[in-house]
């Protein structure tokens, strides 16, 4: 199979015009970020934001002229804007721009920072929902840094079903989508904010999810501007705020709480993740990282305690060979820390749909 470059990626590009310009693609400087693995091809393109809906032919047809060369198995081209419209009713209010039909609850997997372990818990969640009876997928949302396809343990590339619509990857009965299976897994991904909110947008809106009860989306850690774009433009139903026991990463698990409830979307509760280590020999607890700062925390905010997940040897040689602890030892005492919490957050999630629902009196 022939070995794609960019050159030849250019080259096709520069045979597409924007017609209200009259030039092409590649001569106006539209073309970004062009990412290539495995014969899969993603890249940006920059339009101004009042222009988008109208460039969308234009999006199509790069796609299709990539699509055209030899050994290209798919091709993922988003339409990205350095300045988005402000919403008029304030910085909360924003119509959600992504609509899945098929999947009943979108919940958002979130961390105030990195390296508390939100990816892992992500993965873990999904399949102990799974093991209620659910229908879930992941979203790995985490541009920059994505750990769903090793977490999960799934290789390879997404197939195009239509020239337009992706197939997710799937492991261990989950449907997966993430950048990480279209680049390649050391290579950094140098985008910038509006490059990143489009590919995400994409890479919910133009994958084939089918019908699930629940999507799982591991967000980016932080609270900066993609994490807030996401979490207007996607329709969430609640989200998980997963945090450490200690005061410094609560501070940013608190910066996170703080900005789901600024775009009014529900707080299902807090996670506390290497809440203790289990020593593999002897089982004996120590607190490493203190223990119980998360459950203050929810407390203090008013939003449930999701329940707590060990710092385990096994989680981590589990995760790392792509054999999450829920789905190889179900039965071990860490998987159970994962269905407890499992557990909580489907109640958590119930009880937030009926706070929701209208009062009705009868006079």
């Amino acid at each position: 199979m022939p070995t794609i470059t960019e050159a030849d990626v250019r080259s096709a590009l520069s045979g597409v015009n924007d017609p209200a310009r009259n030039q092409d693609v590649i001569s106006l400087g539209m073309v970004q970020e062009i990412a290539i693995r495995d014969g899969n091809v993603a890249f940006a393109l920059e339009a101004e934001p009042a222009r988008a809906k109208a460039l969308e032919v234009v999006r199509r047809a790069c796609e299709q002229a990539v699509l055209s060369l030899p050994g290209v198995a798919s091709v993922s081209a988003v339409l990205t804007a350095e300045r988005r419209p402000q919403a008029s009713a304030g910085p909360g209010a924003s119509a959600h721009a992504i609509s899945l039909p098929g999947v009943r609850s979108i919940i958002a997997v979130a961390s105030g920072k990195g390296g508390v372990g939100k990816s892992t818990v992500t993965s873990n969640l999904a399949l102990a929902m799974r093991r209620q009876g659910l229908q879930v997928g992941i979203l790995d949302a985490d541009i920059y840094g994505p750990s769903q396809p090793r977490l999960m343990g799934i290789s390879g590339r997404p197939q195009s079903i239509d020239d337009r619509r992706i197939r997710p990857m799937t492991g261990y009965g989950i449907k997966v989508m993430s950048i990480g299976f279209m680049v390649d897994e050391e290579r950094p991904m140098i985008w910038r904010g509006p490059m990143v909110q489009g590919a995400l947008e994409q890479l919910l809106r133009d994958v084939e999810w089918g019908e699930l009860d629940v999507l799982l989306v591991d967000m980016p850690p932080g609270t900066g501007d993609v994490q807030l774009t996401m979490s207007q433009r996607v329709p969430l139903r609640g989200a998980v705020i997963v945090s450490t026991p200690q005061d410094i990463a609560l501070i940013d698990a608190r910066k996170g709480l703080n900005m789901f409830r600024r775009v009014d979307v529900p707080v299902l509760g807090f996670i506390e993740n290497m809440s203790w280590f289990a020593c593999p020999k002897c089982g004996e607890r120590t607190e490493i990282f203190a223990h119980g700062g998360a459950e203050r925390a929810a407390a203090a905010m008013q939003v449930p305690f999701l329940g707590g997940i060990p710092l385990h040897l096994s989680i981590r040689e589990t995760s790392d060979q792509g054999q999450p602890i829920v789905a190889t030892a179900p039965e071990s005492a860490e998987a159970r820390a994962f269905v407890e919490v499992a557990d909580r957050v489907a109640a958590a999630l119930q009880e937030a749909d009926t706070a929701s629902m209208p009062e009705i009196s009868f006079d």
